[in-house]
């Protein structure tokens, strides 16, 4: 039987970070130079041993100058894979880490497909001592190879934790077990013995299910994000609808409270006709929508994190400005 065939797409980032010596674990960033995608694999023979490999290098930057137009190249990259390659089992893409969340979520609702989508990262460098480079983009082939992993939409792979993309977060600066999931739990593992197994699946509505398309489009509309911290009045939120924002997320206290100035602020800005998403601070639990948020005509995150909800409302602008399914889609998504 043949090896399945995986494709791989490189946007740089730690997992090929190129550090002064084998001790570096903080210095590499400033520096910026990155390992191609075939330096990253020739590290790890053992990929090319078990699995037929296409790779491409799309960018090679740190993930803290990616955003909504190279979202926009990867989601369009991987449909012309899923068009033009038949064969190919599923798609890896490797990734850096501080944003890397984001990026998961973005694809997670809008590639139209049903083969795996797995992203990975690193903590590490591959020039450091104990880098977890290697492993990563090992178990995230392994992942993507995985009949079983198909269906599920975007998964991310960091320290053999599985992750659904919705859910996955980066909790830690500088740990291999960064990935978290806040009360959920992830997915399943990429394993010792080789084995990936799963033991649950994503609830909701994910890729192929969705209605966002971004092929042929070049931006997204400007959603920005107001954190809410004691003594916060209404500046920043003054300041996002001088510049013309389509959209705001405001990250509140607890299960979604406000100083009073933020909230006045806030209606104002709702008055303005900007849809106001109210998230939280918080790393788990929901946002619930009550009378009198409904009254104030604010839109609740449920339980996605304000980075989130942040992208969430983007992609449903590009849609409607219409409140009630704005909101709906949070319910869904």
């Amino acid at each position: 039987m043949p090896n399945p065939t995986v494709h791989i797409i490189a946007t740089g980032g730690s997992i090929a970070g190129v550090g002064p010596d084998r001790m570096d674990y903080t210095l590499y960033p400033e520096i910026g130079d990155h390992l191609t995608i075939d330096q990253n694999l020739a590290r790890v023979p053992e990929i090319g041993d078990h699995f037929n490999i296409i790779a491409e290098d799309m960018v090679s930057v740190g993930s803290t100058a990616i955003g909504p137009a190279n979202w926009i190249a990867l989601a369009e990259r991987i449909h012309a894979i899923d068009r033009d390659e038949p064969d190919t089992a599923g798609i890896v893409i490797t990734h850096g880490t501080a944003t890397l969340e984001e990026t998961a979520y973005f694809l997670h609702l809008t590639v139209k497909t049903q083969r795996p989508v797995v992203i990975t990262g690193a903590m590490r460098p591959p020039t450091a001592i104990s880098t977890d480079a290697d492993l990563n983009l090992f178990d995230a082939v392994r992942i993507a190879a995985t009949p079983e992993a198909a269906g599920m939409g975007v998964l991310t792979v960091l320290n053999n934790e599985i992750h659904c993309a919705r859910e996955v977060y980066k909790a830690n600066t500088l740990r291999v077990e960064t990935f978290r999931a806040n009360e959920l739990g992830f997915l399943g593992y990429a394993d010792s013995d080789h084995q990936v197994v799963f033991y649950r699946r994503p609830v909701r509505k994910h890729t192929v299910e969705t209605p966002f398309r971004v092929d042929g489009m070049s931006d997204l509309p400007r959603v920005d994000i107001v954190h809410a911290y004691a003594g916060a009045d209404g500046m920043l939120i003054d300041a996002v609808r001088a510049h013309g924002s389509a959209g705001l997320v405001l990250a509140g206290f607890g299960a979604g409270t406000f100083p009073p100035a933020v909230i006045s602020a806030a209606e104002a800005a709702v008055a303005g006709g900007i849809p106001v998403v109210l998230a939280s601070r918080s790393i788990a639990g929901r946002v619930v929508m009550t009378p009198r948020k409904d009254e104030q005509g604010f839109i609740v995150s449920d339980n996605l994190m304000p980075q989130k909800a942040r992208i969430l409302l983007m992609l449903g602008l590009s849609l409607s400005n219409d409140r009630d399914s704005l909101q709906d889609m949070f319910y869904e998504y």
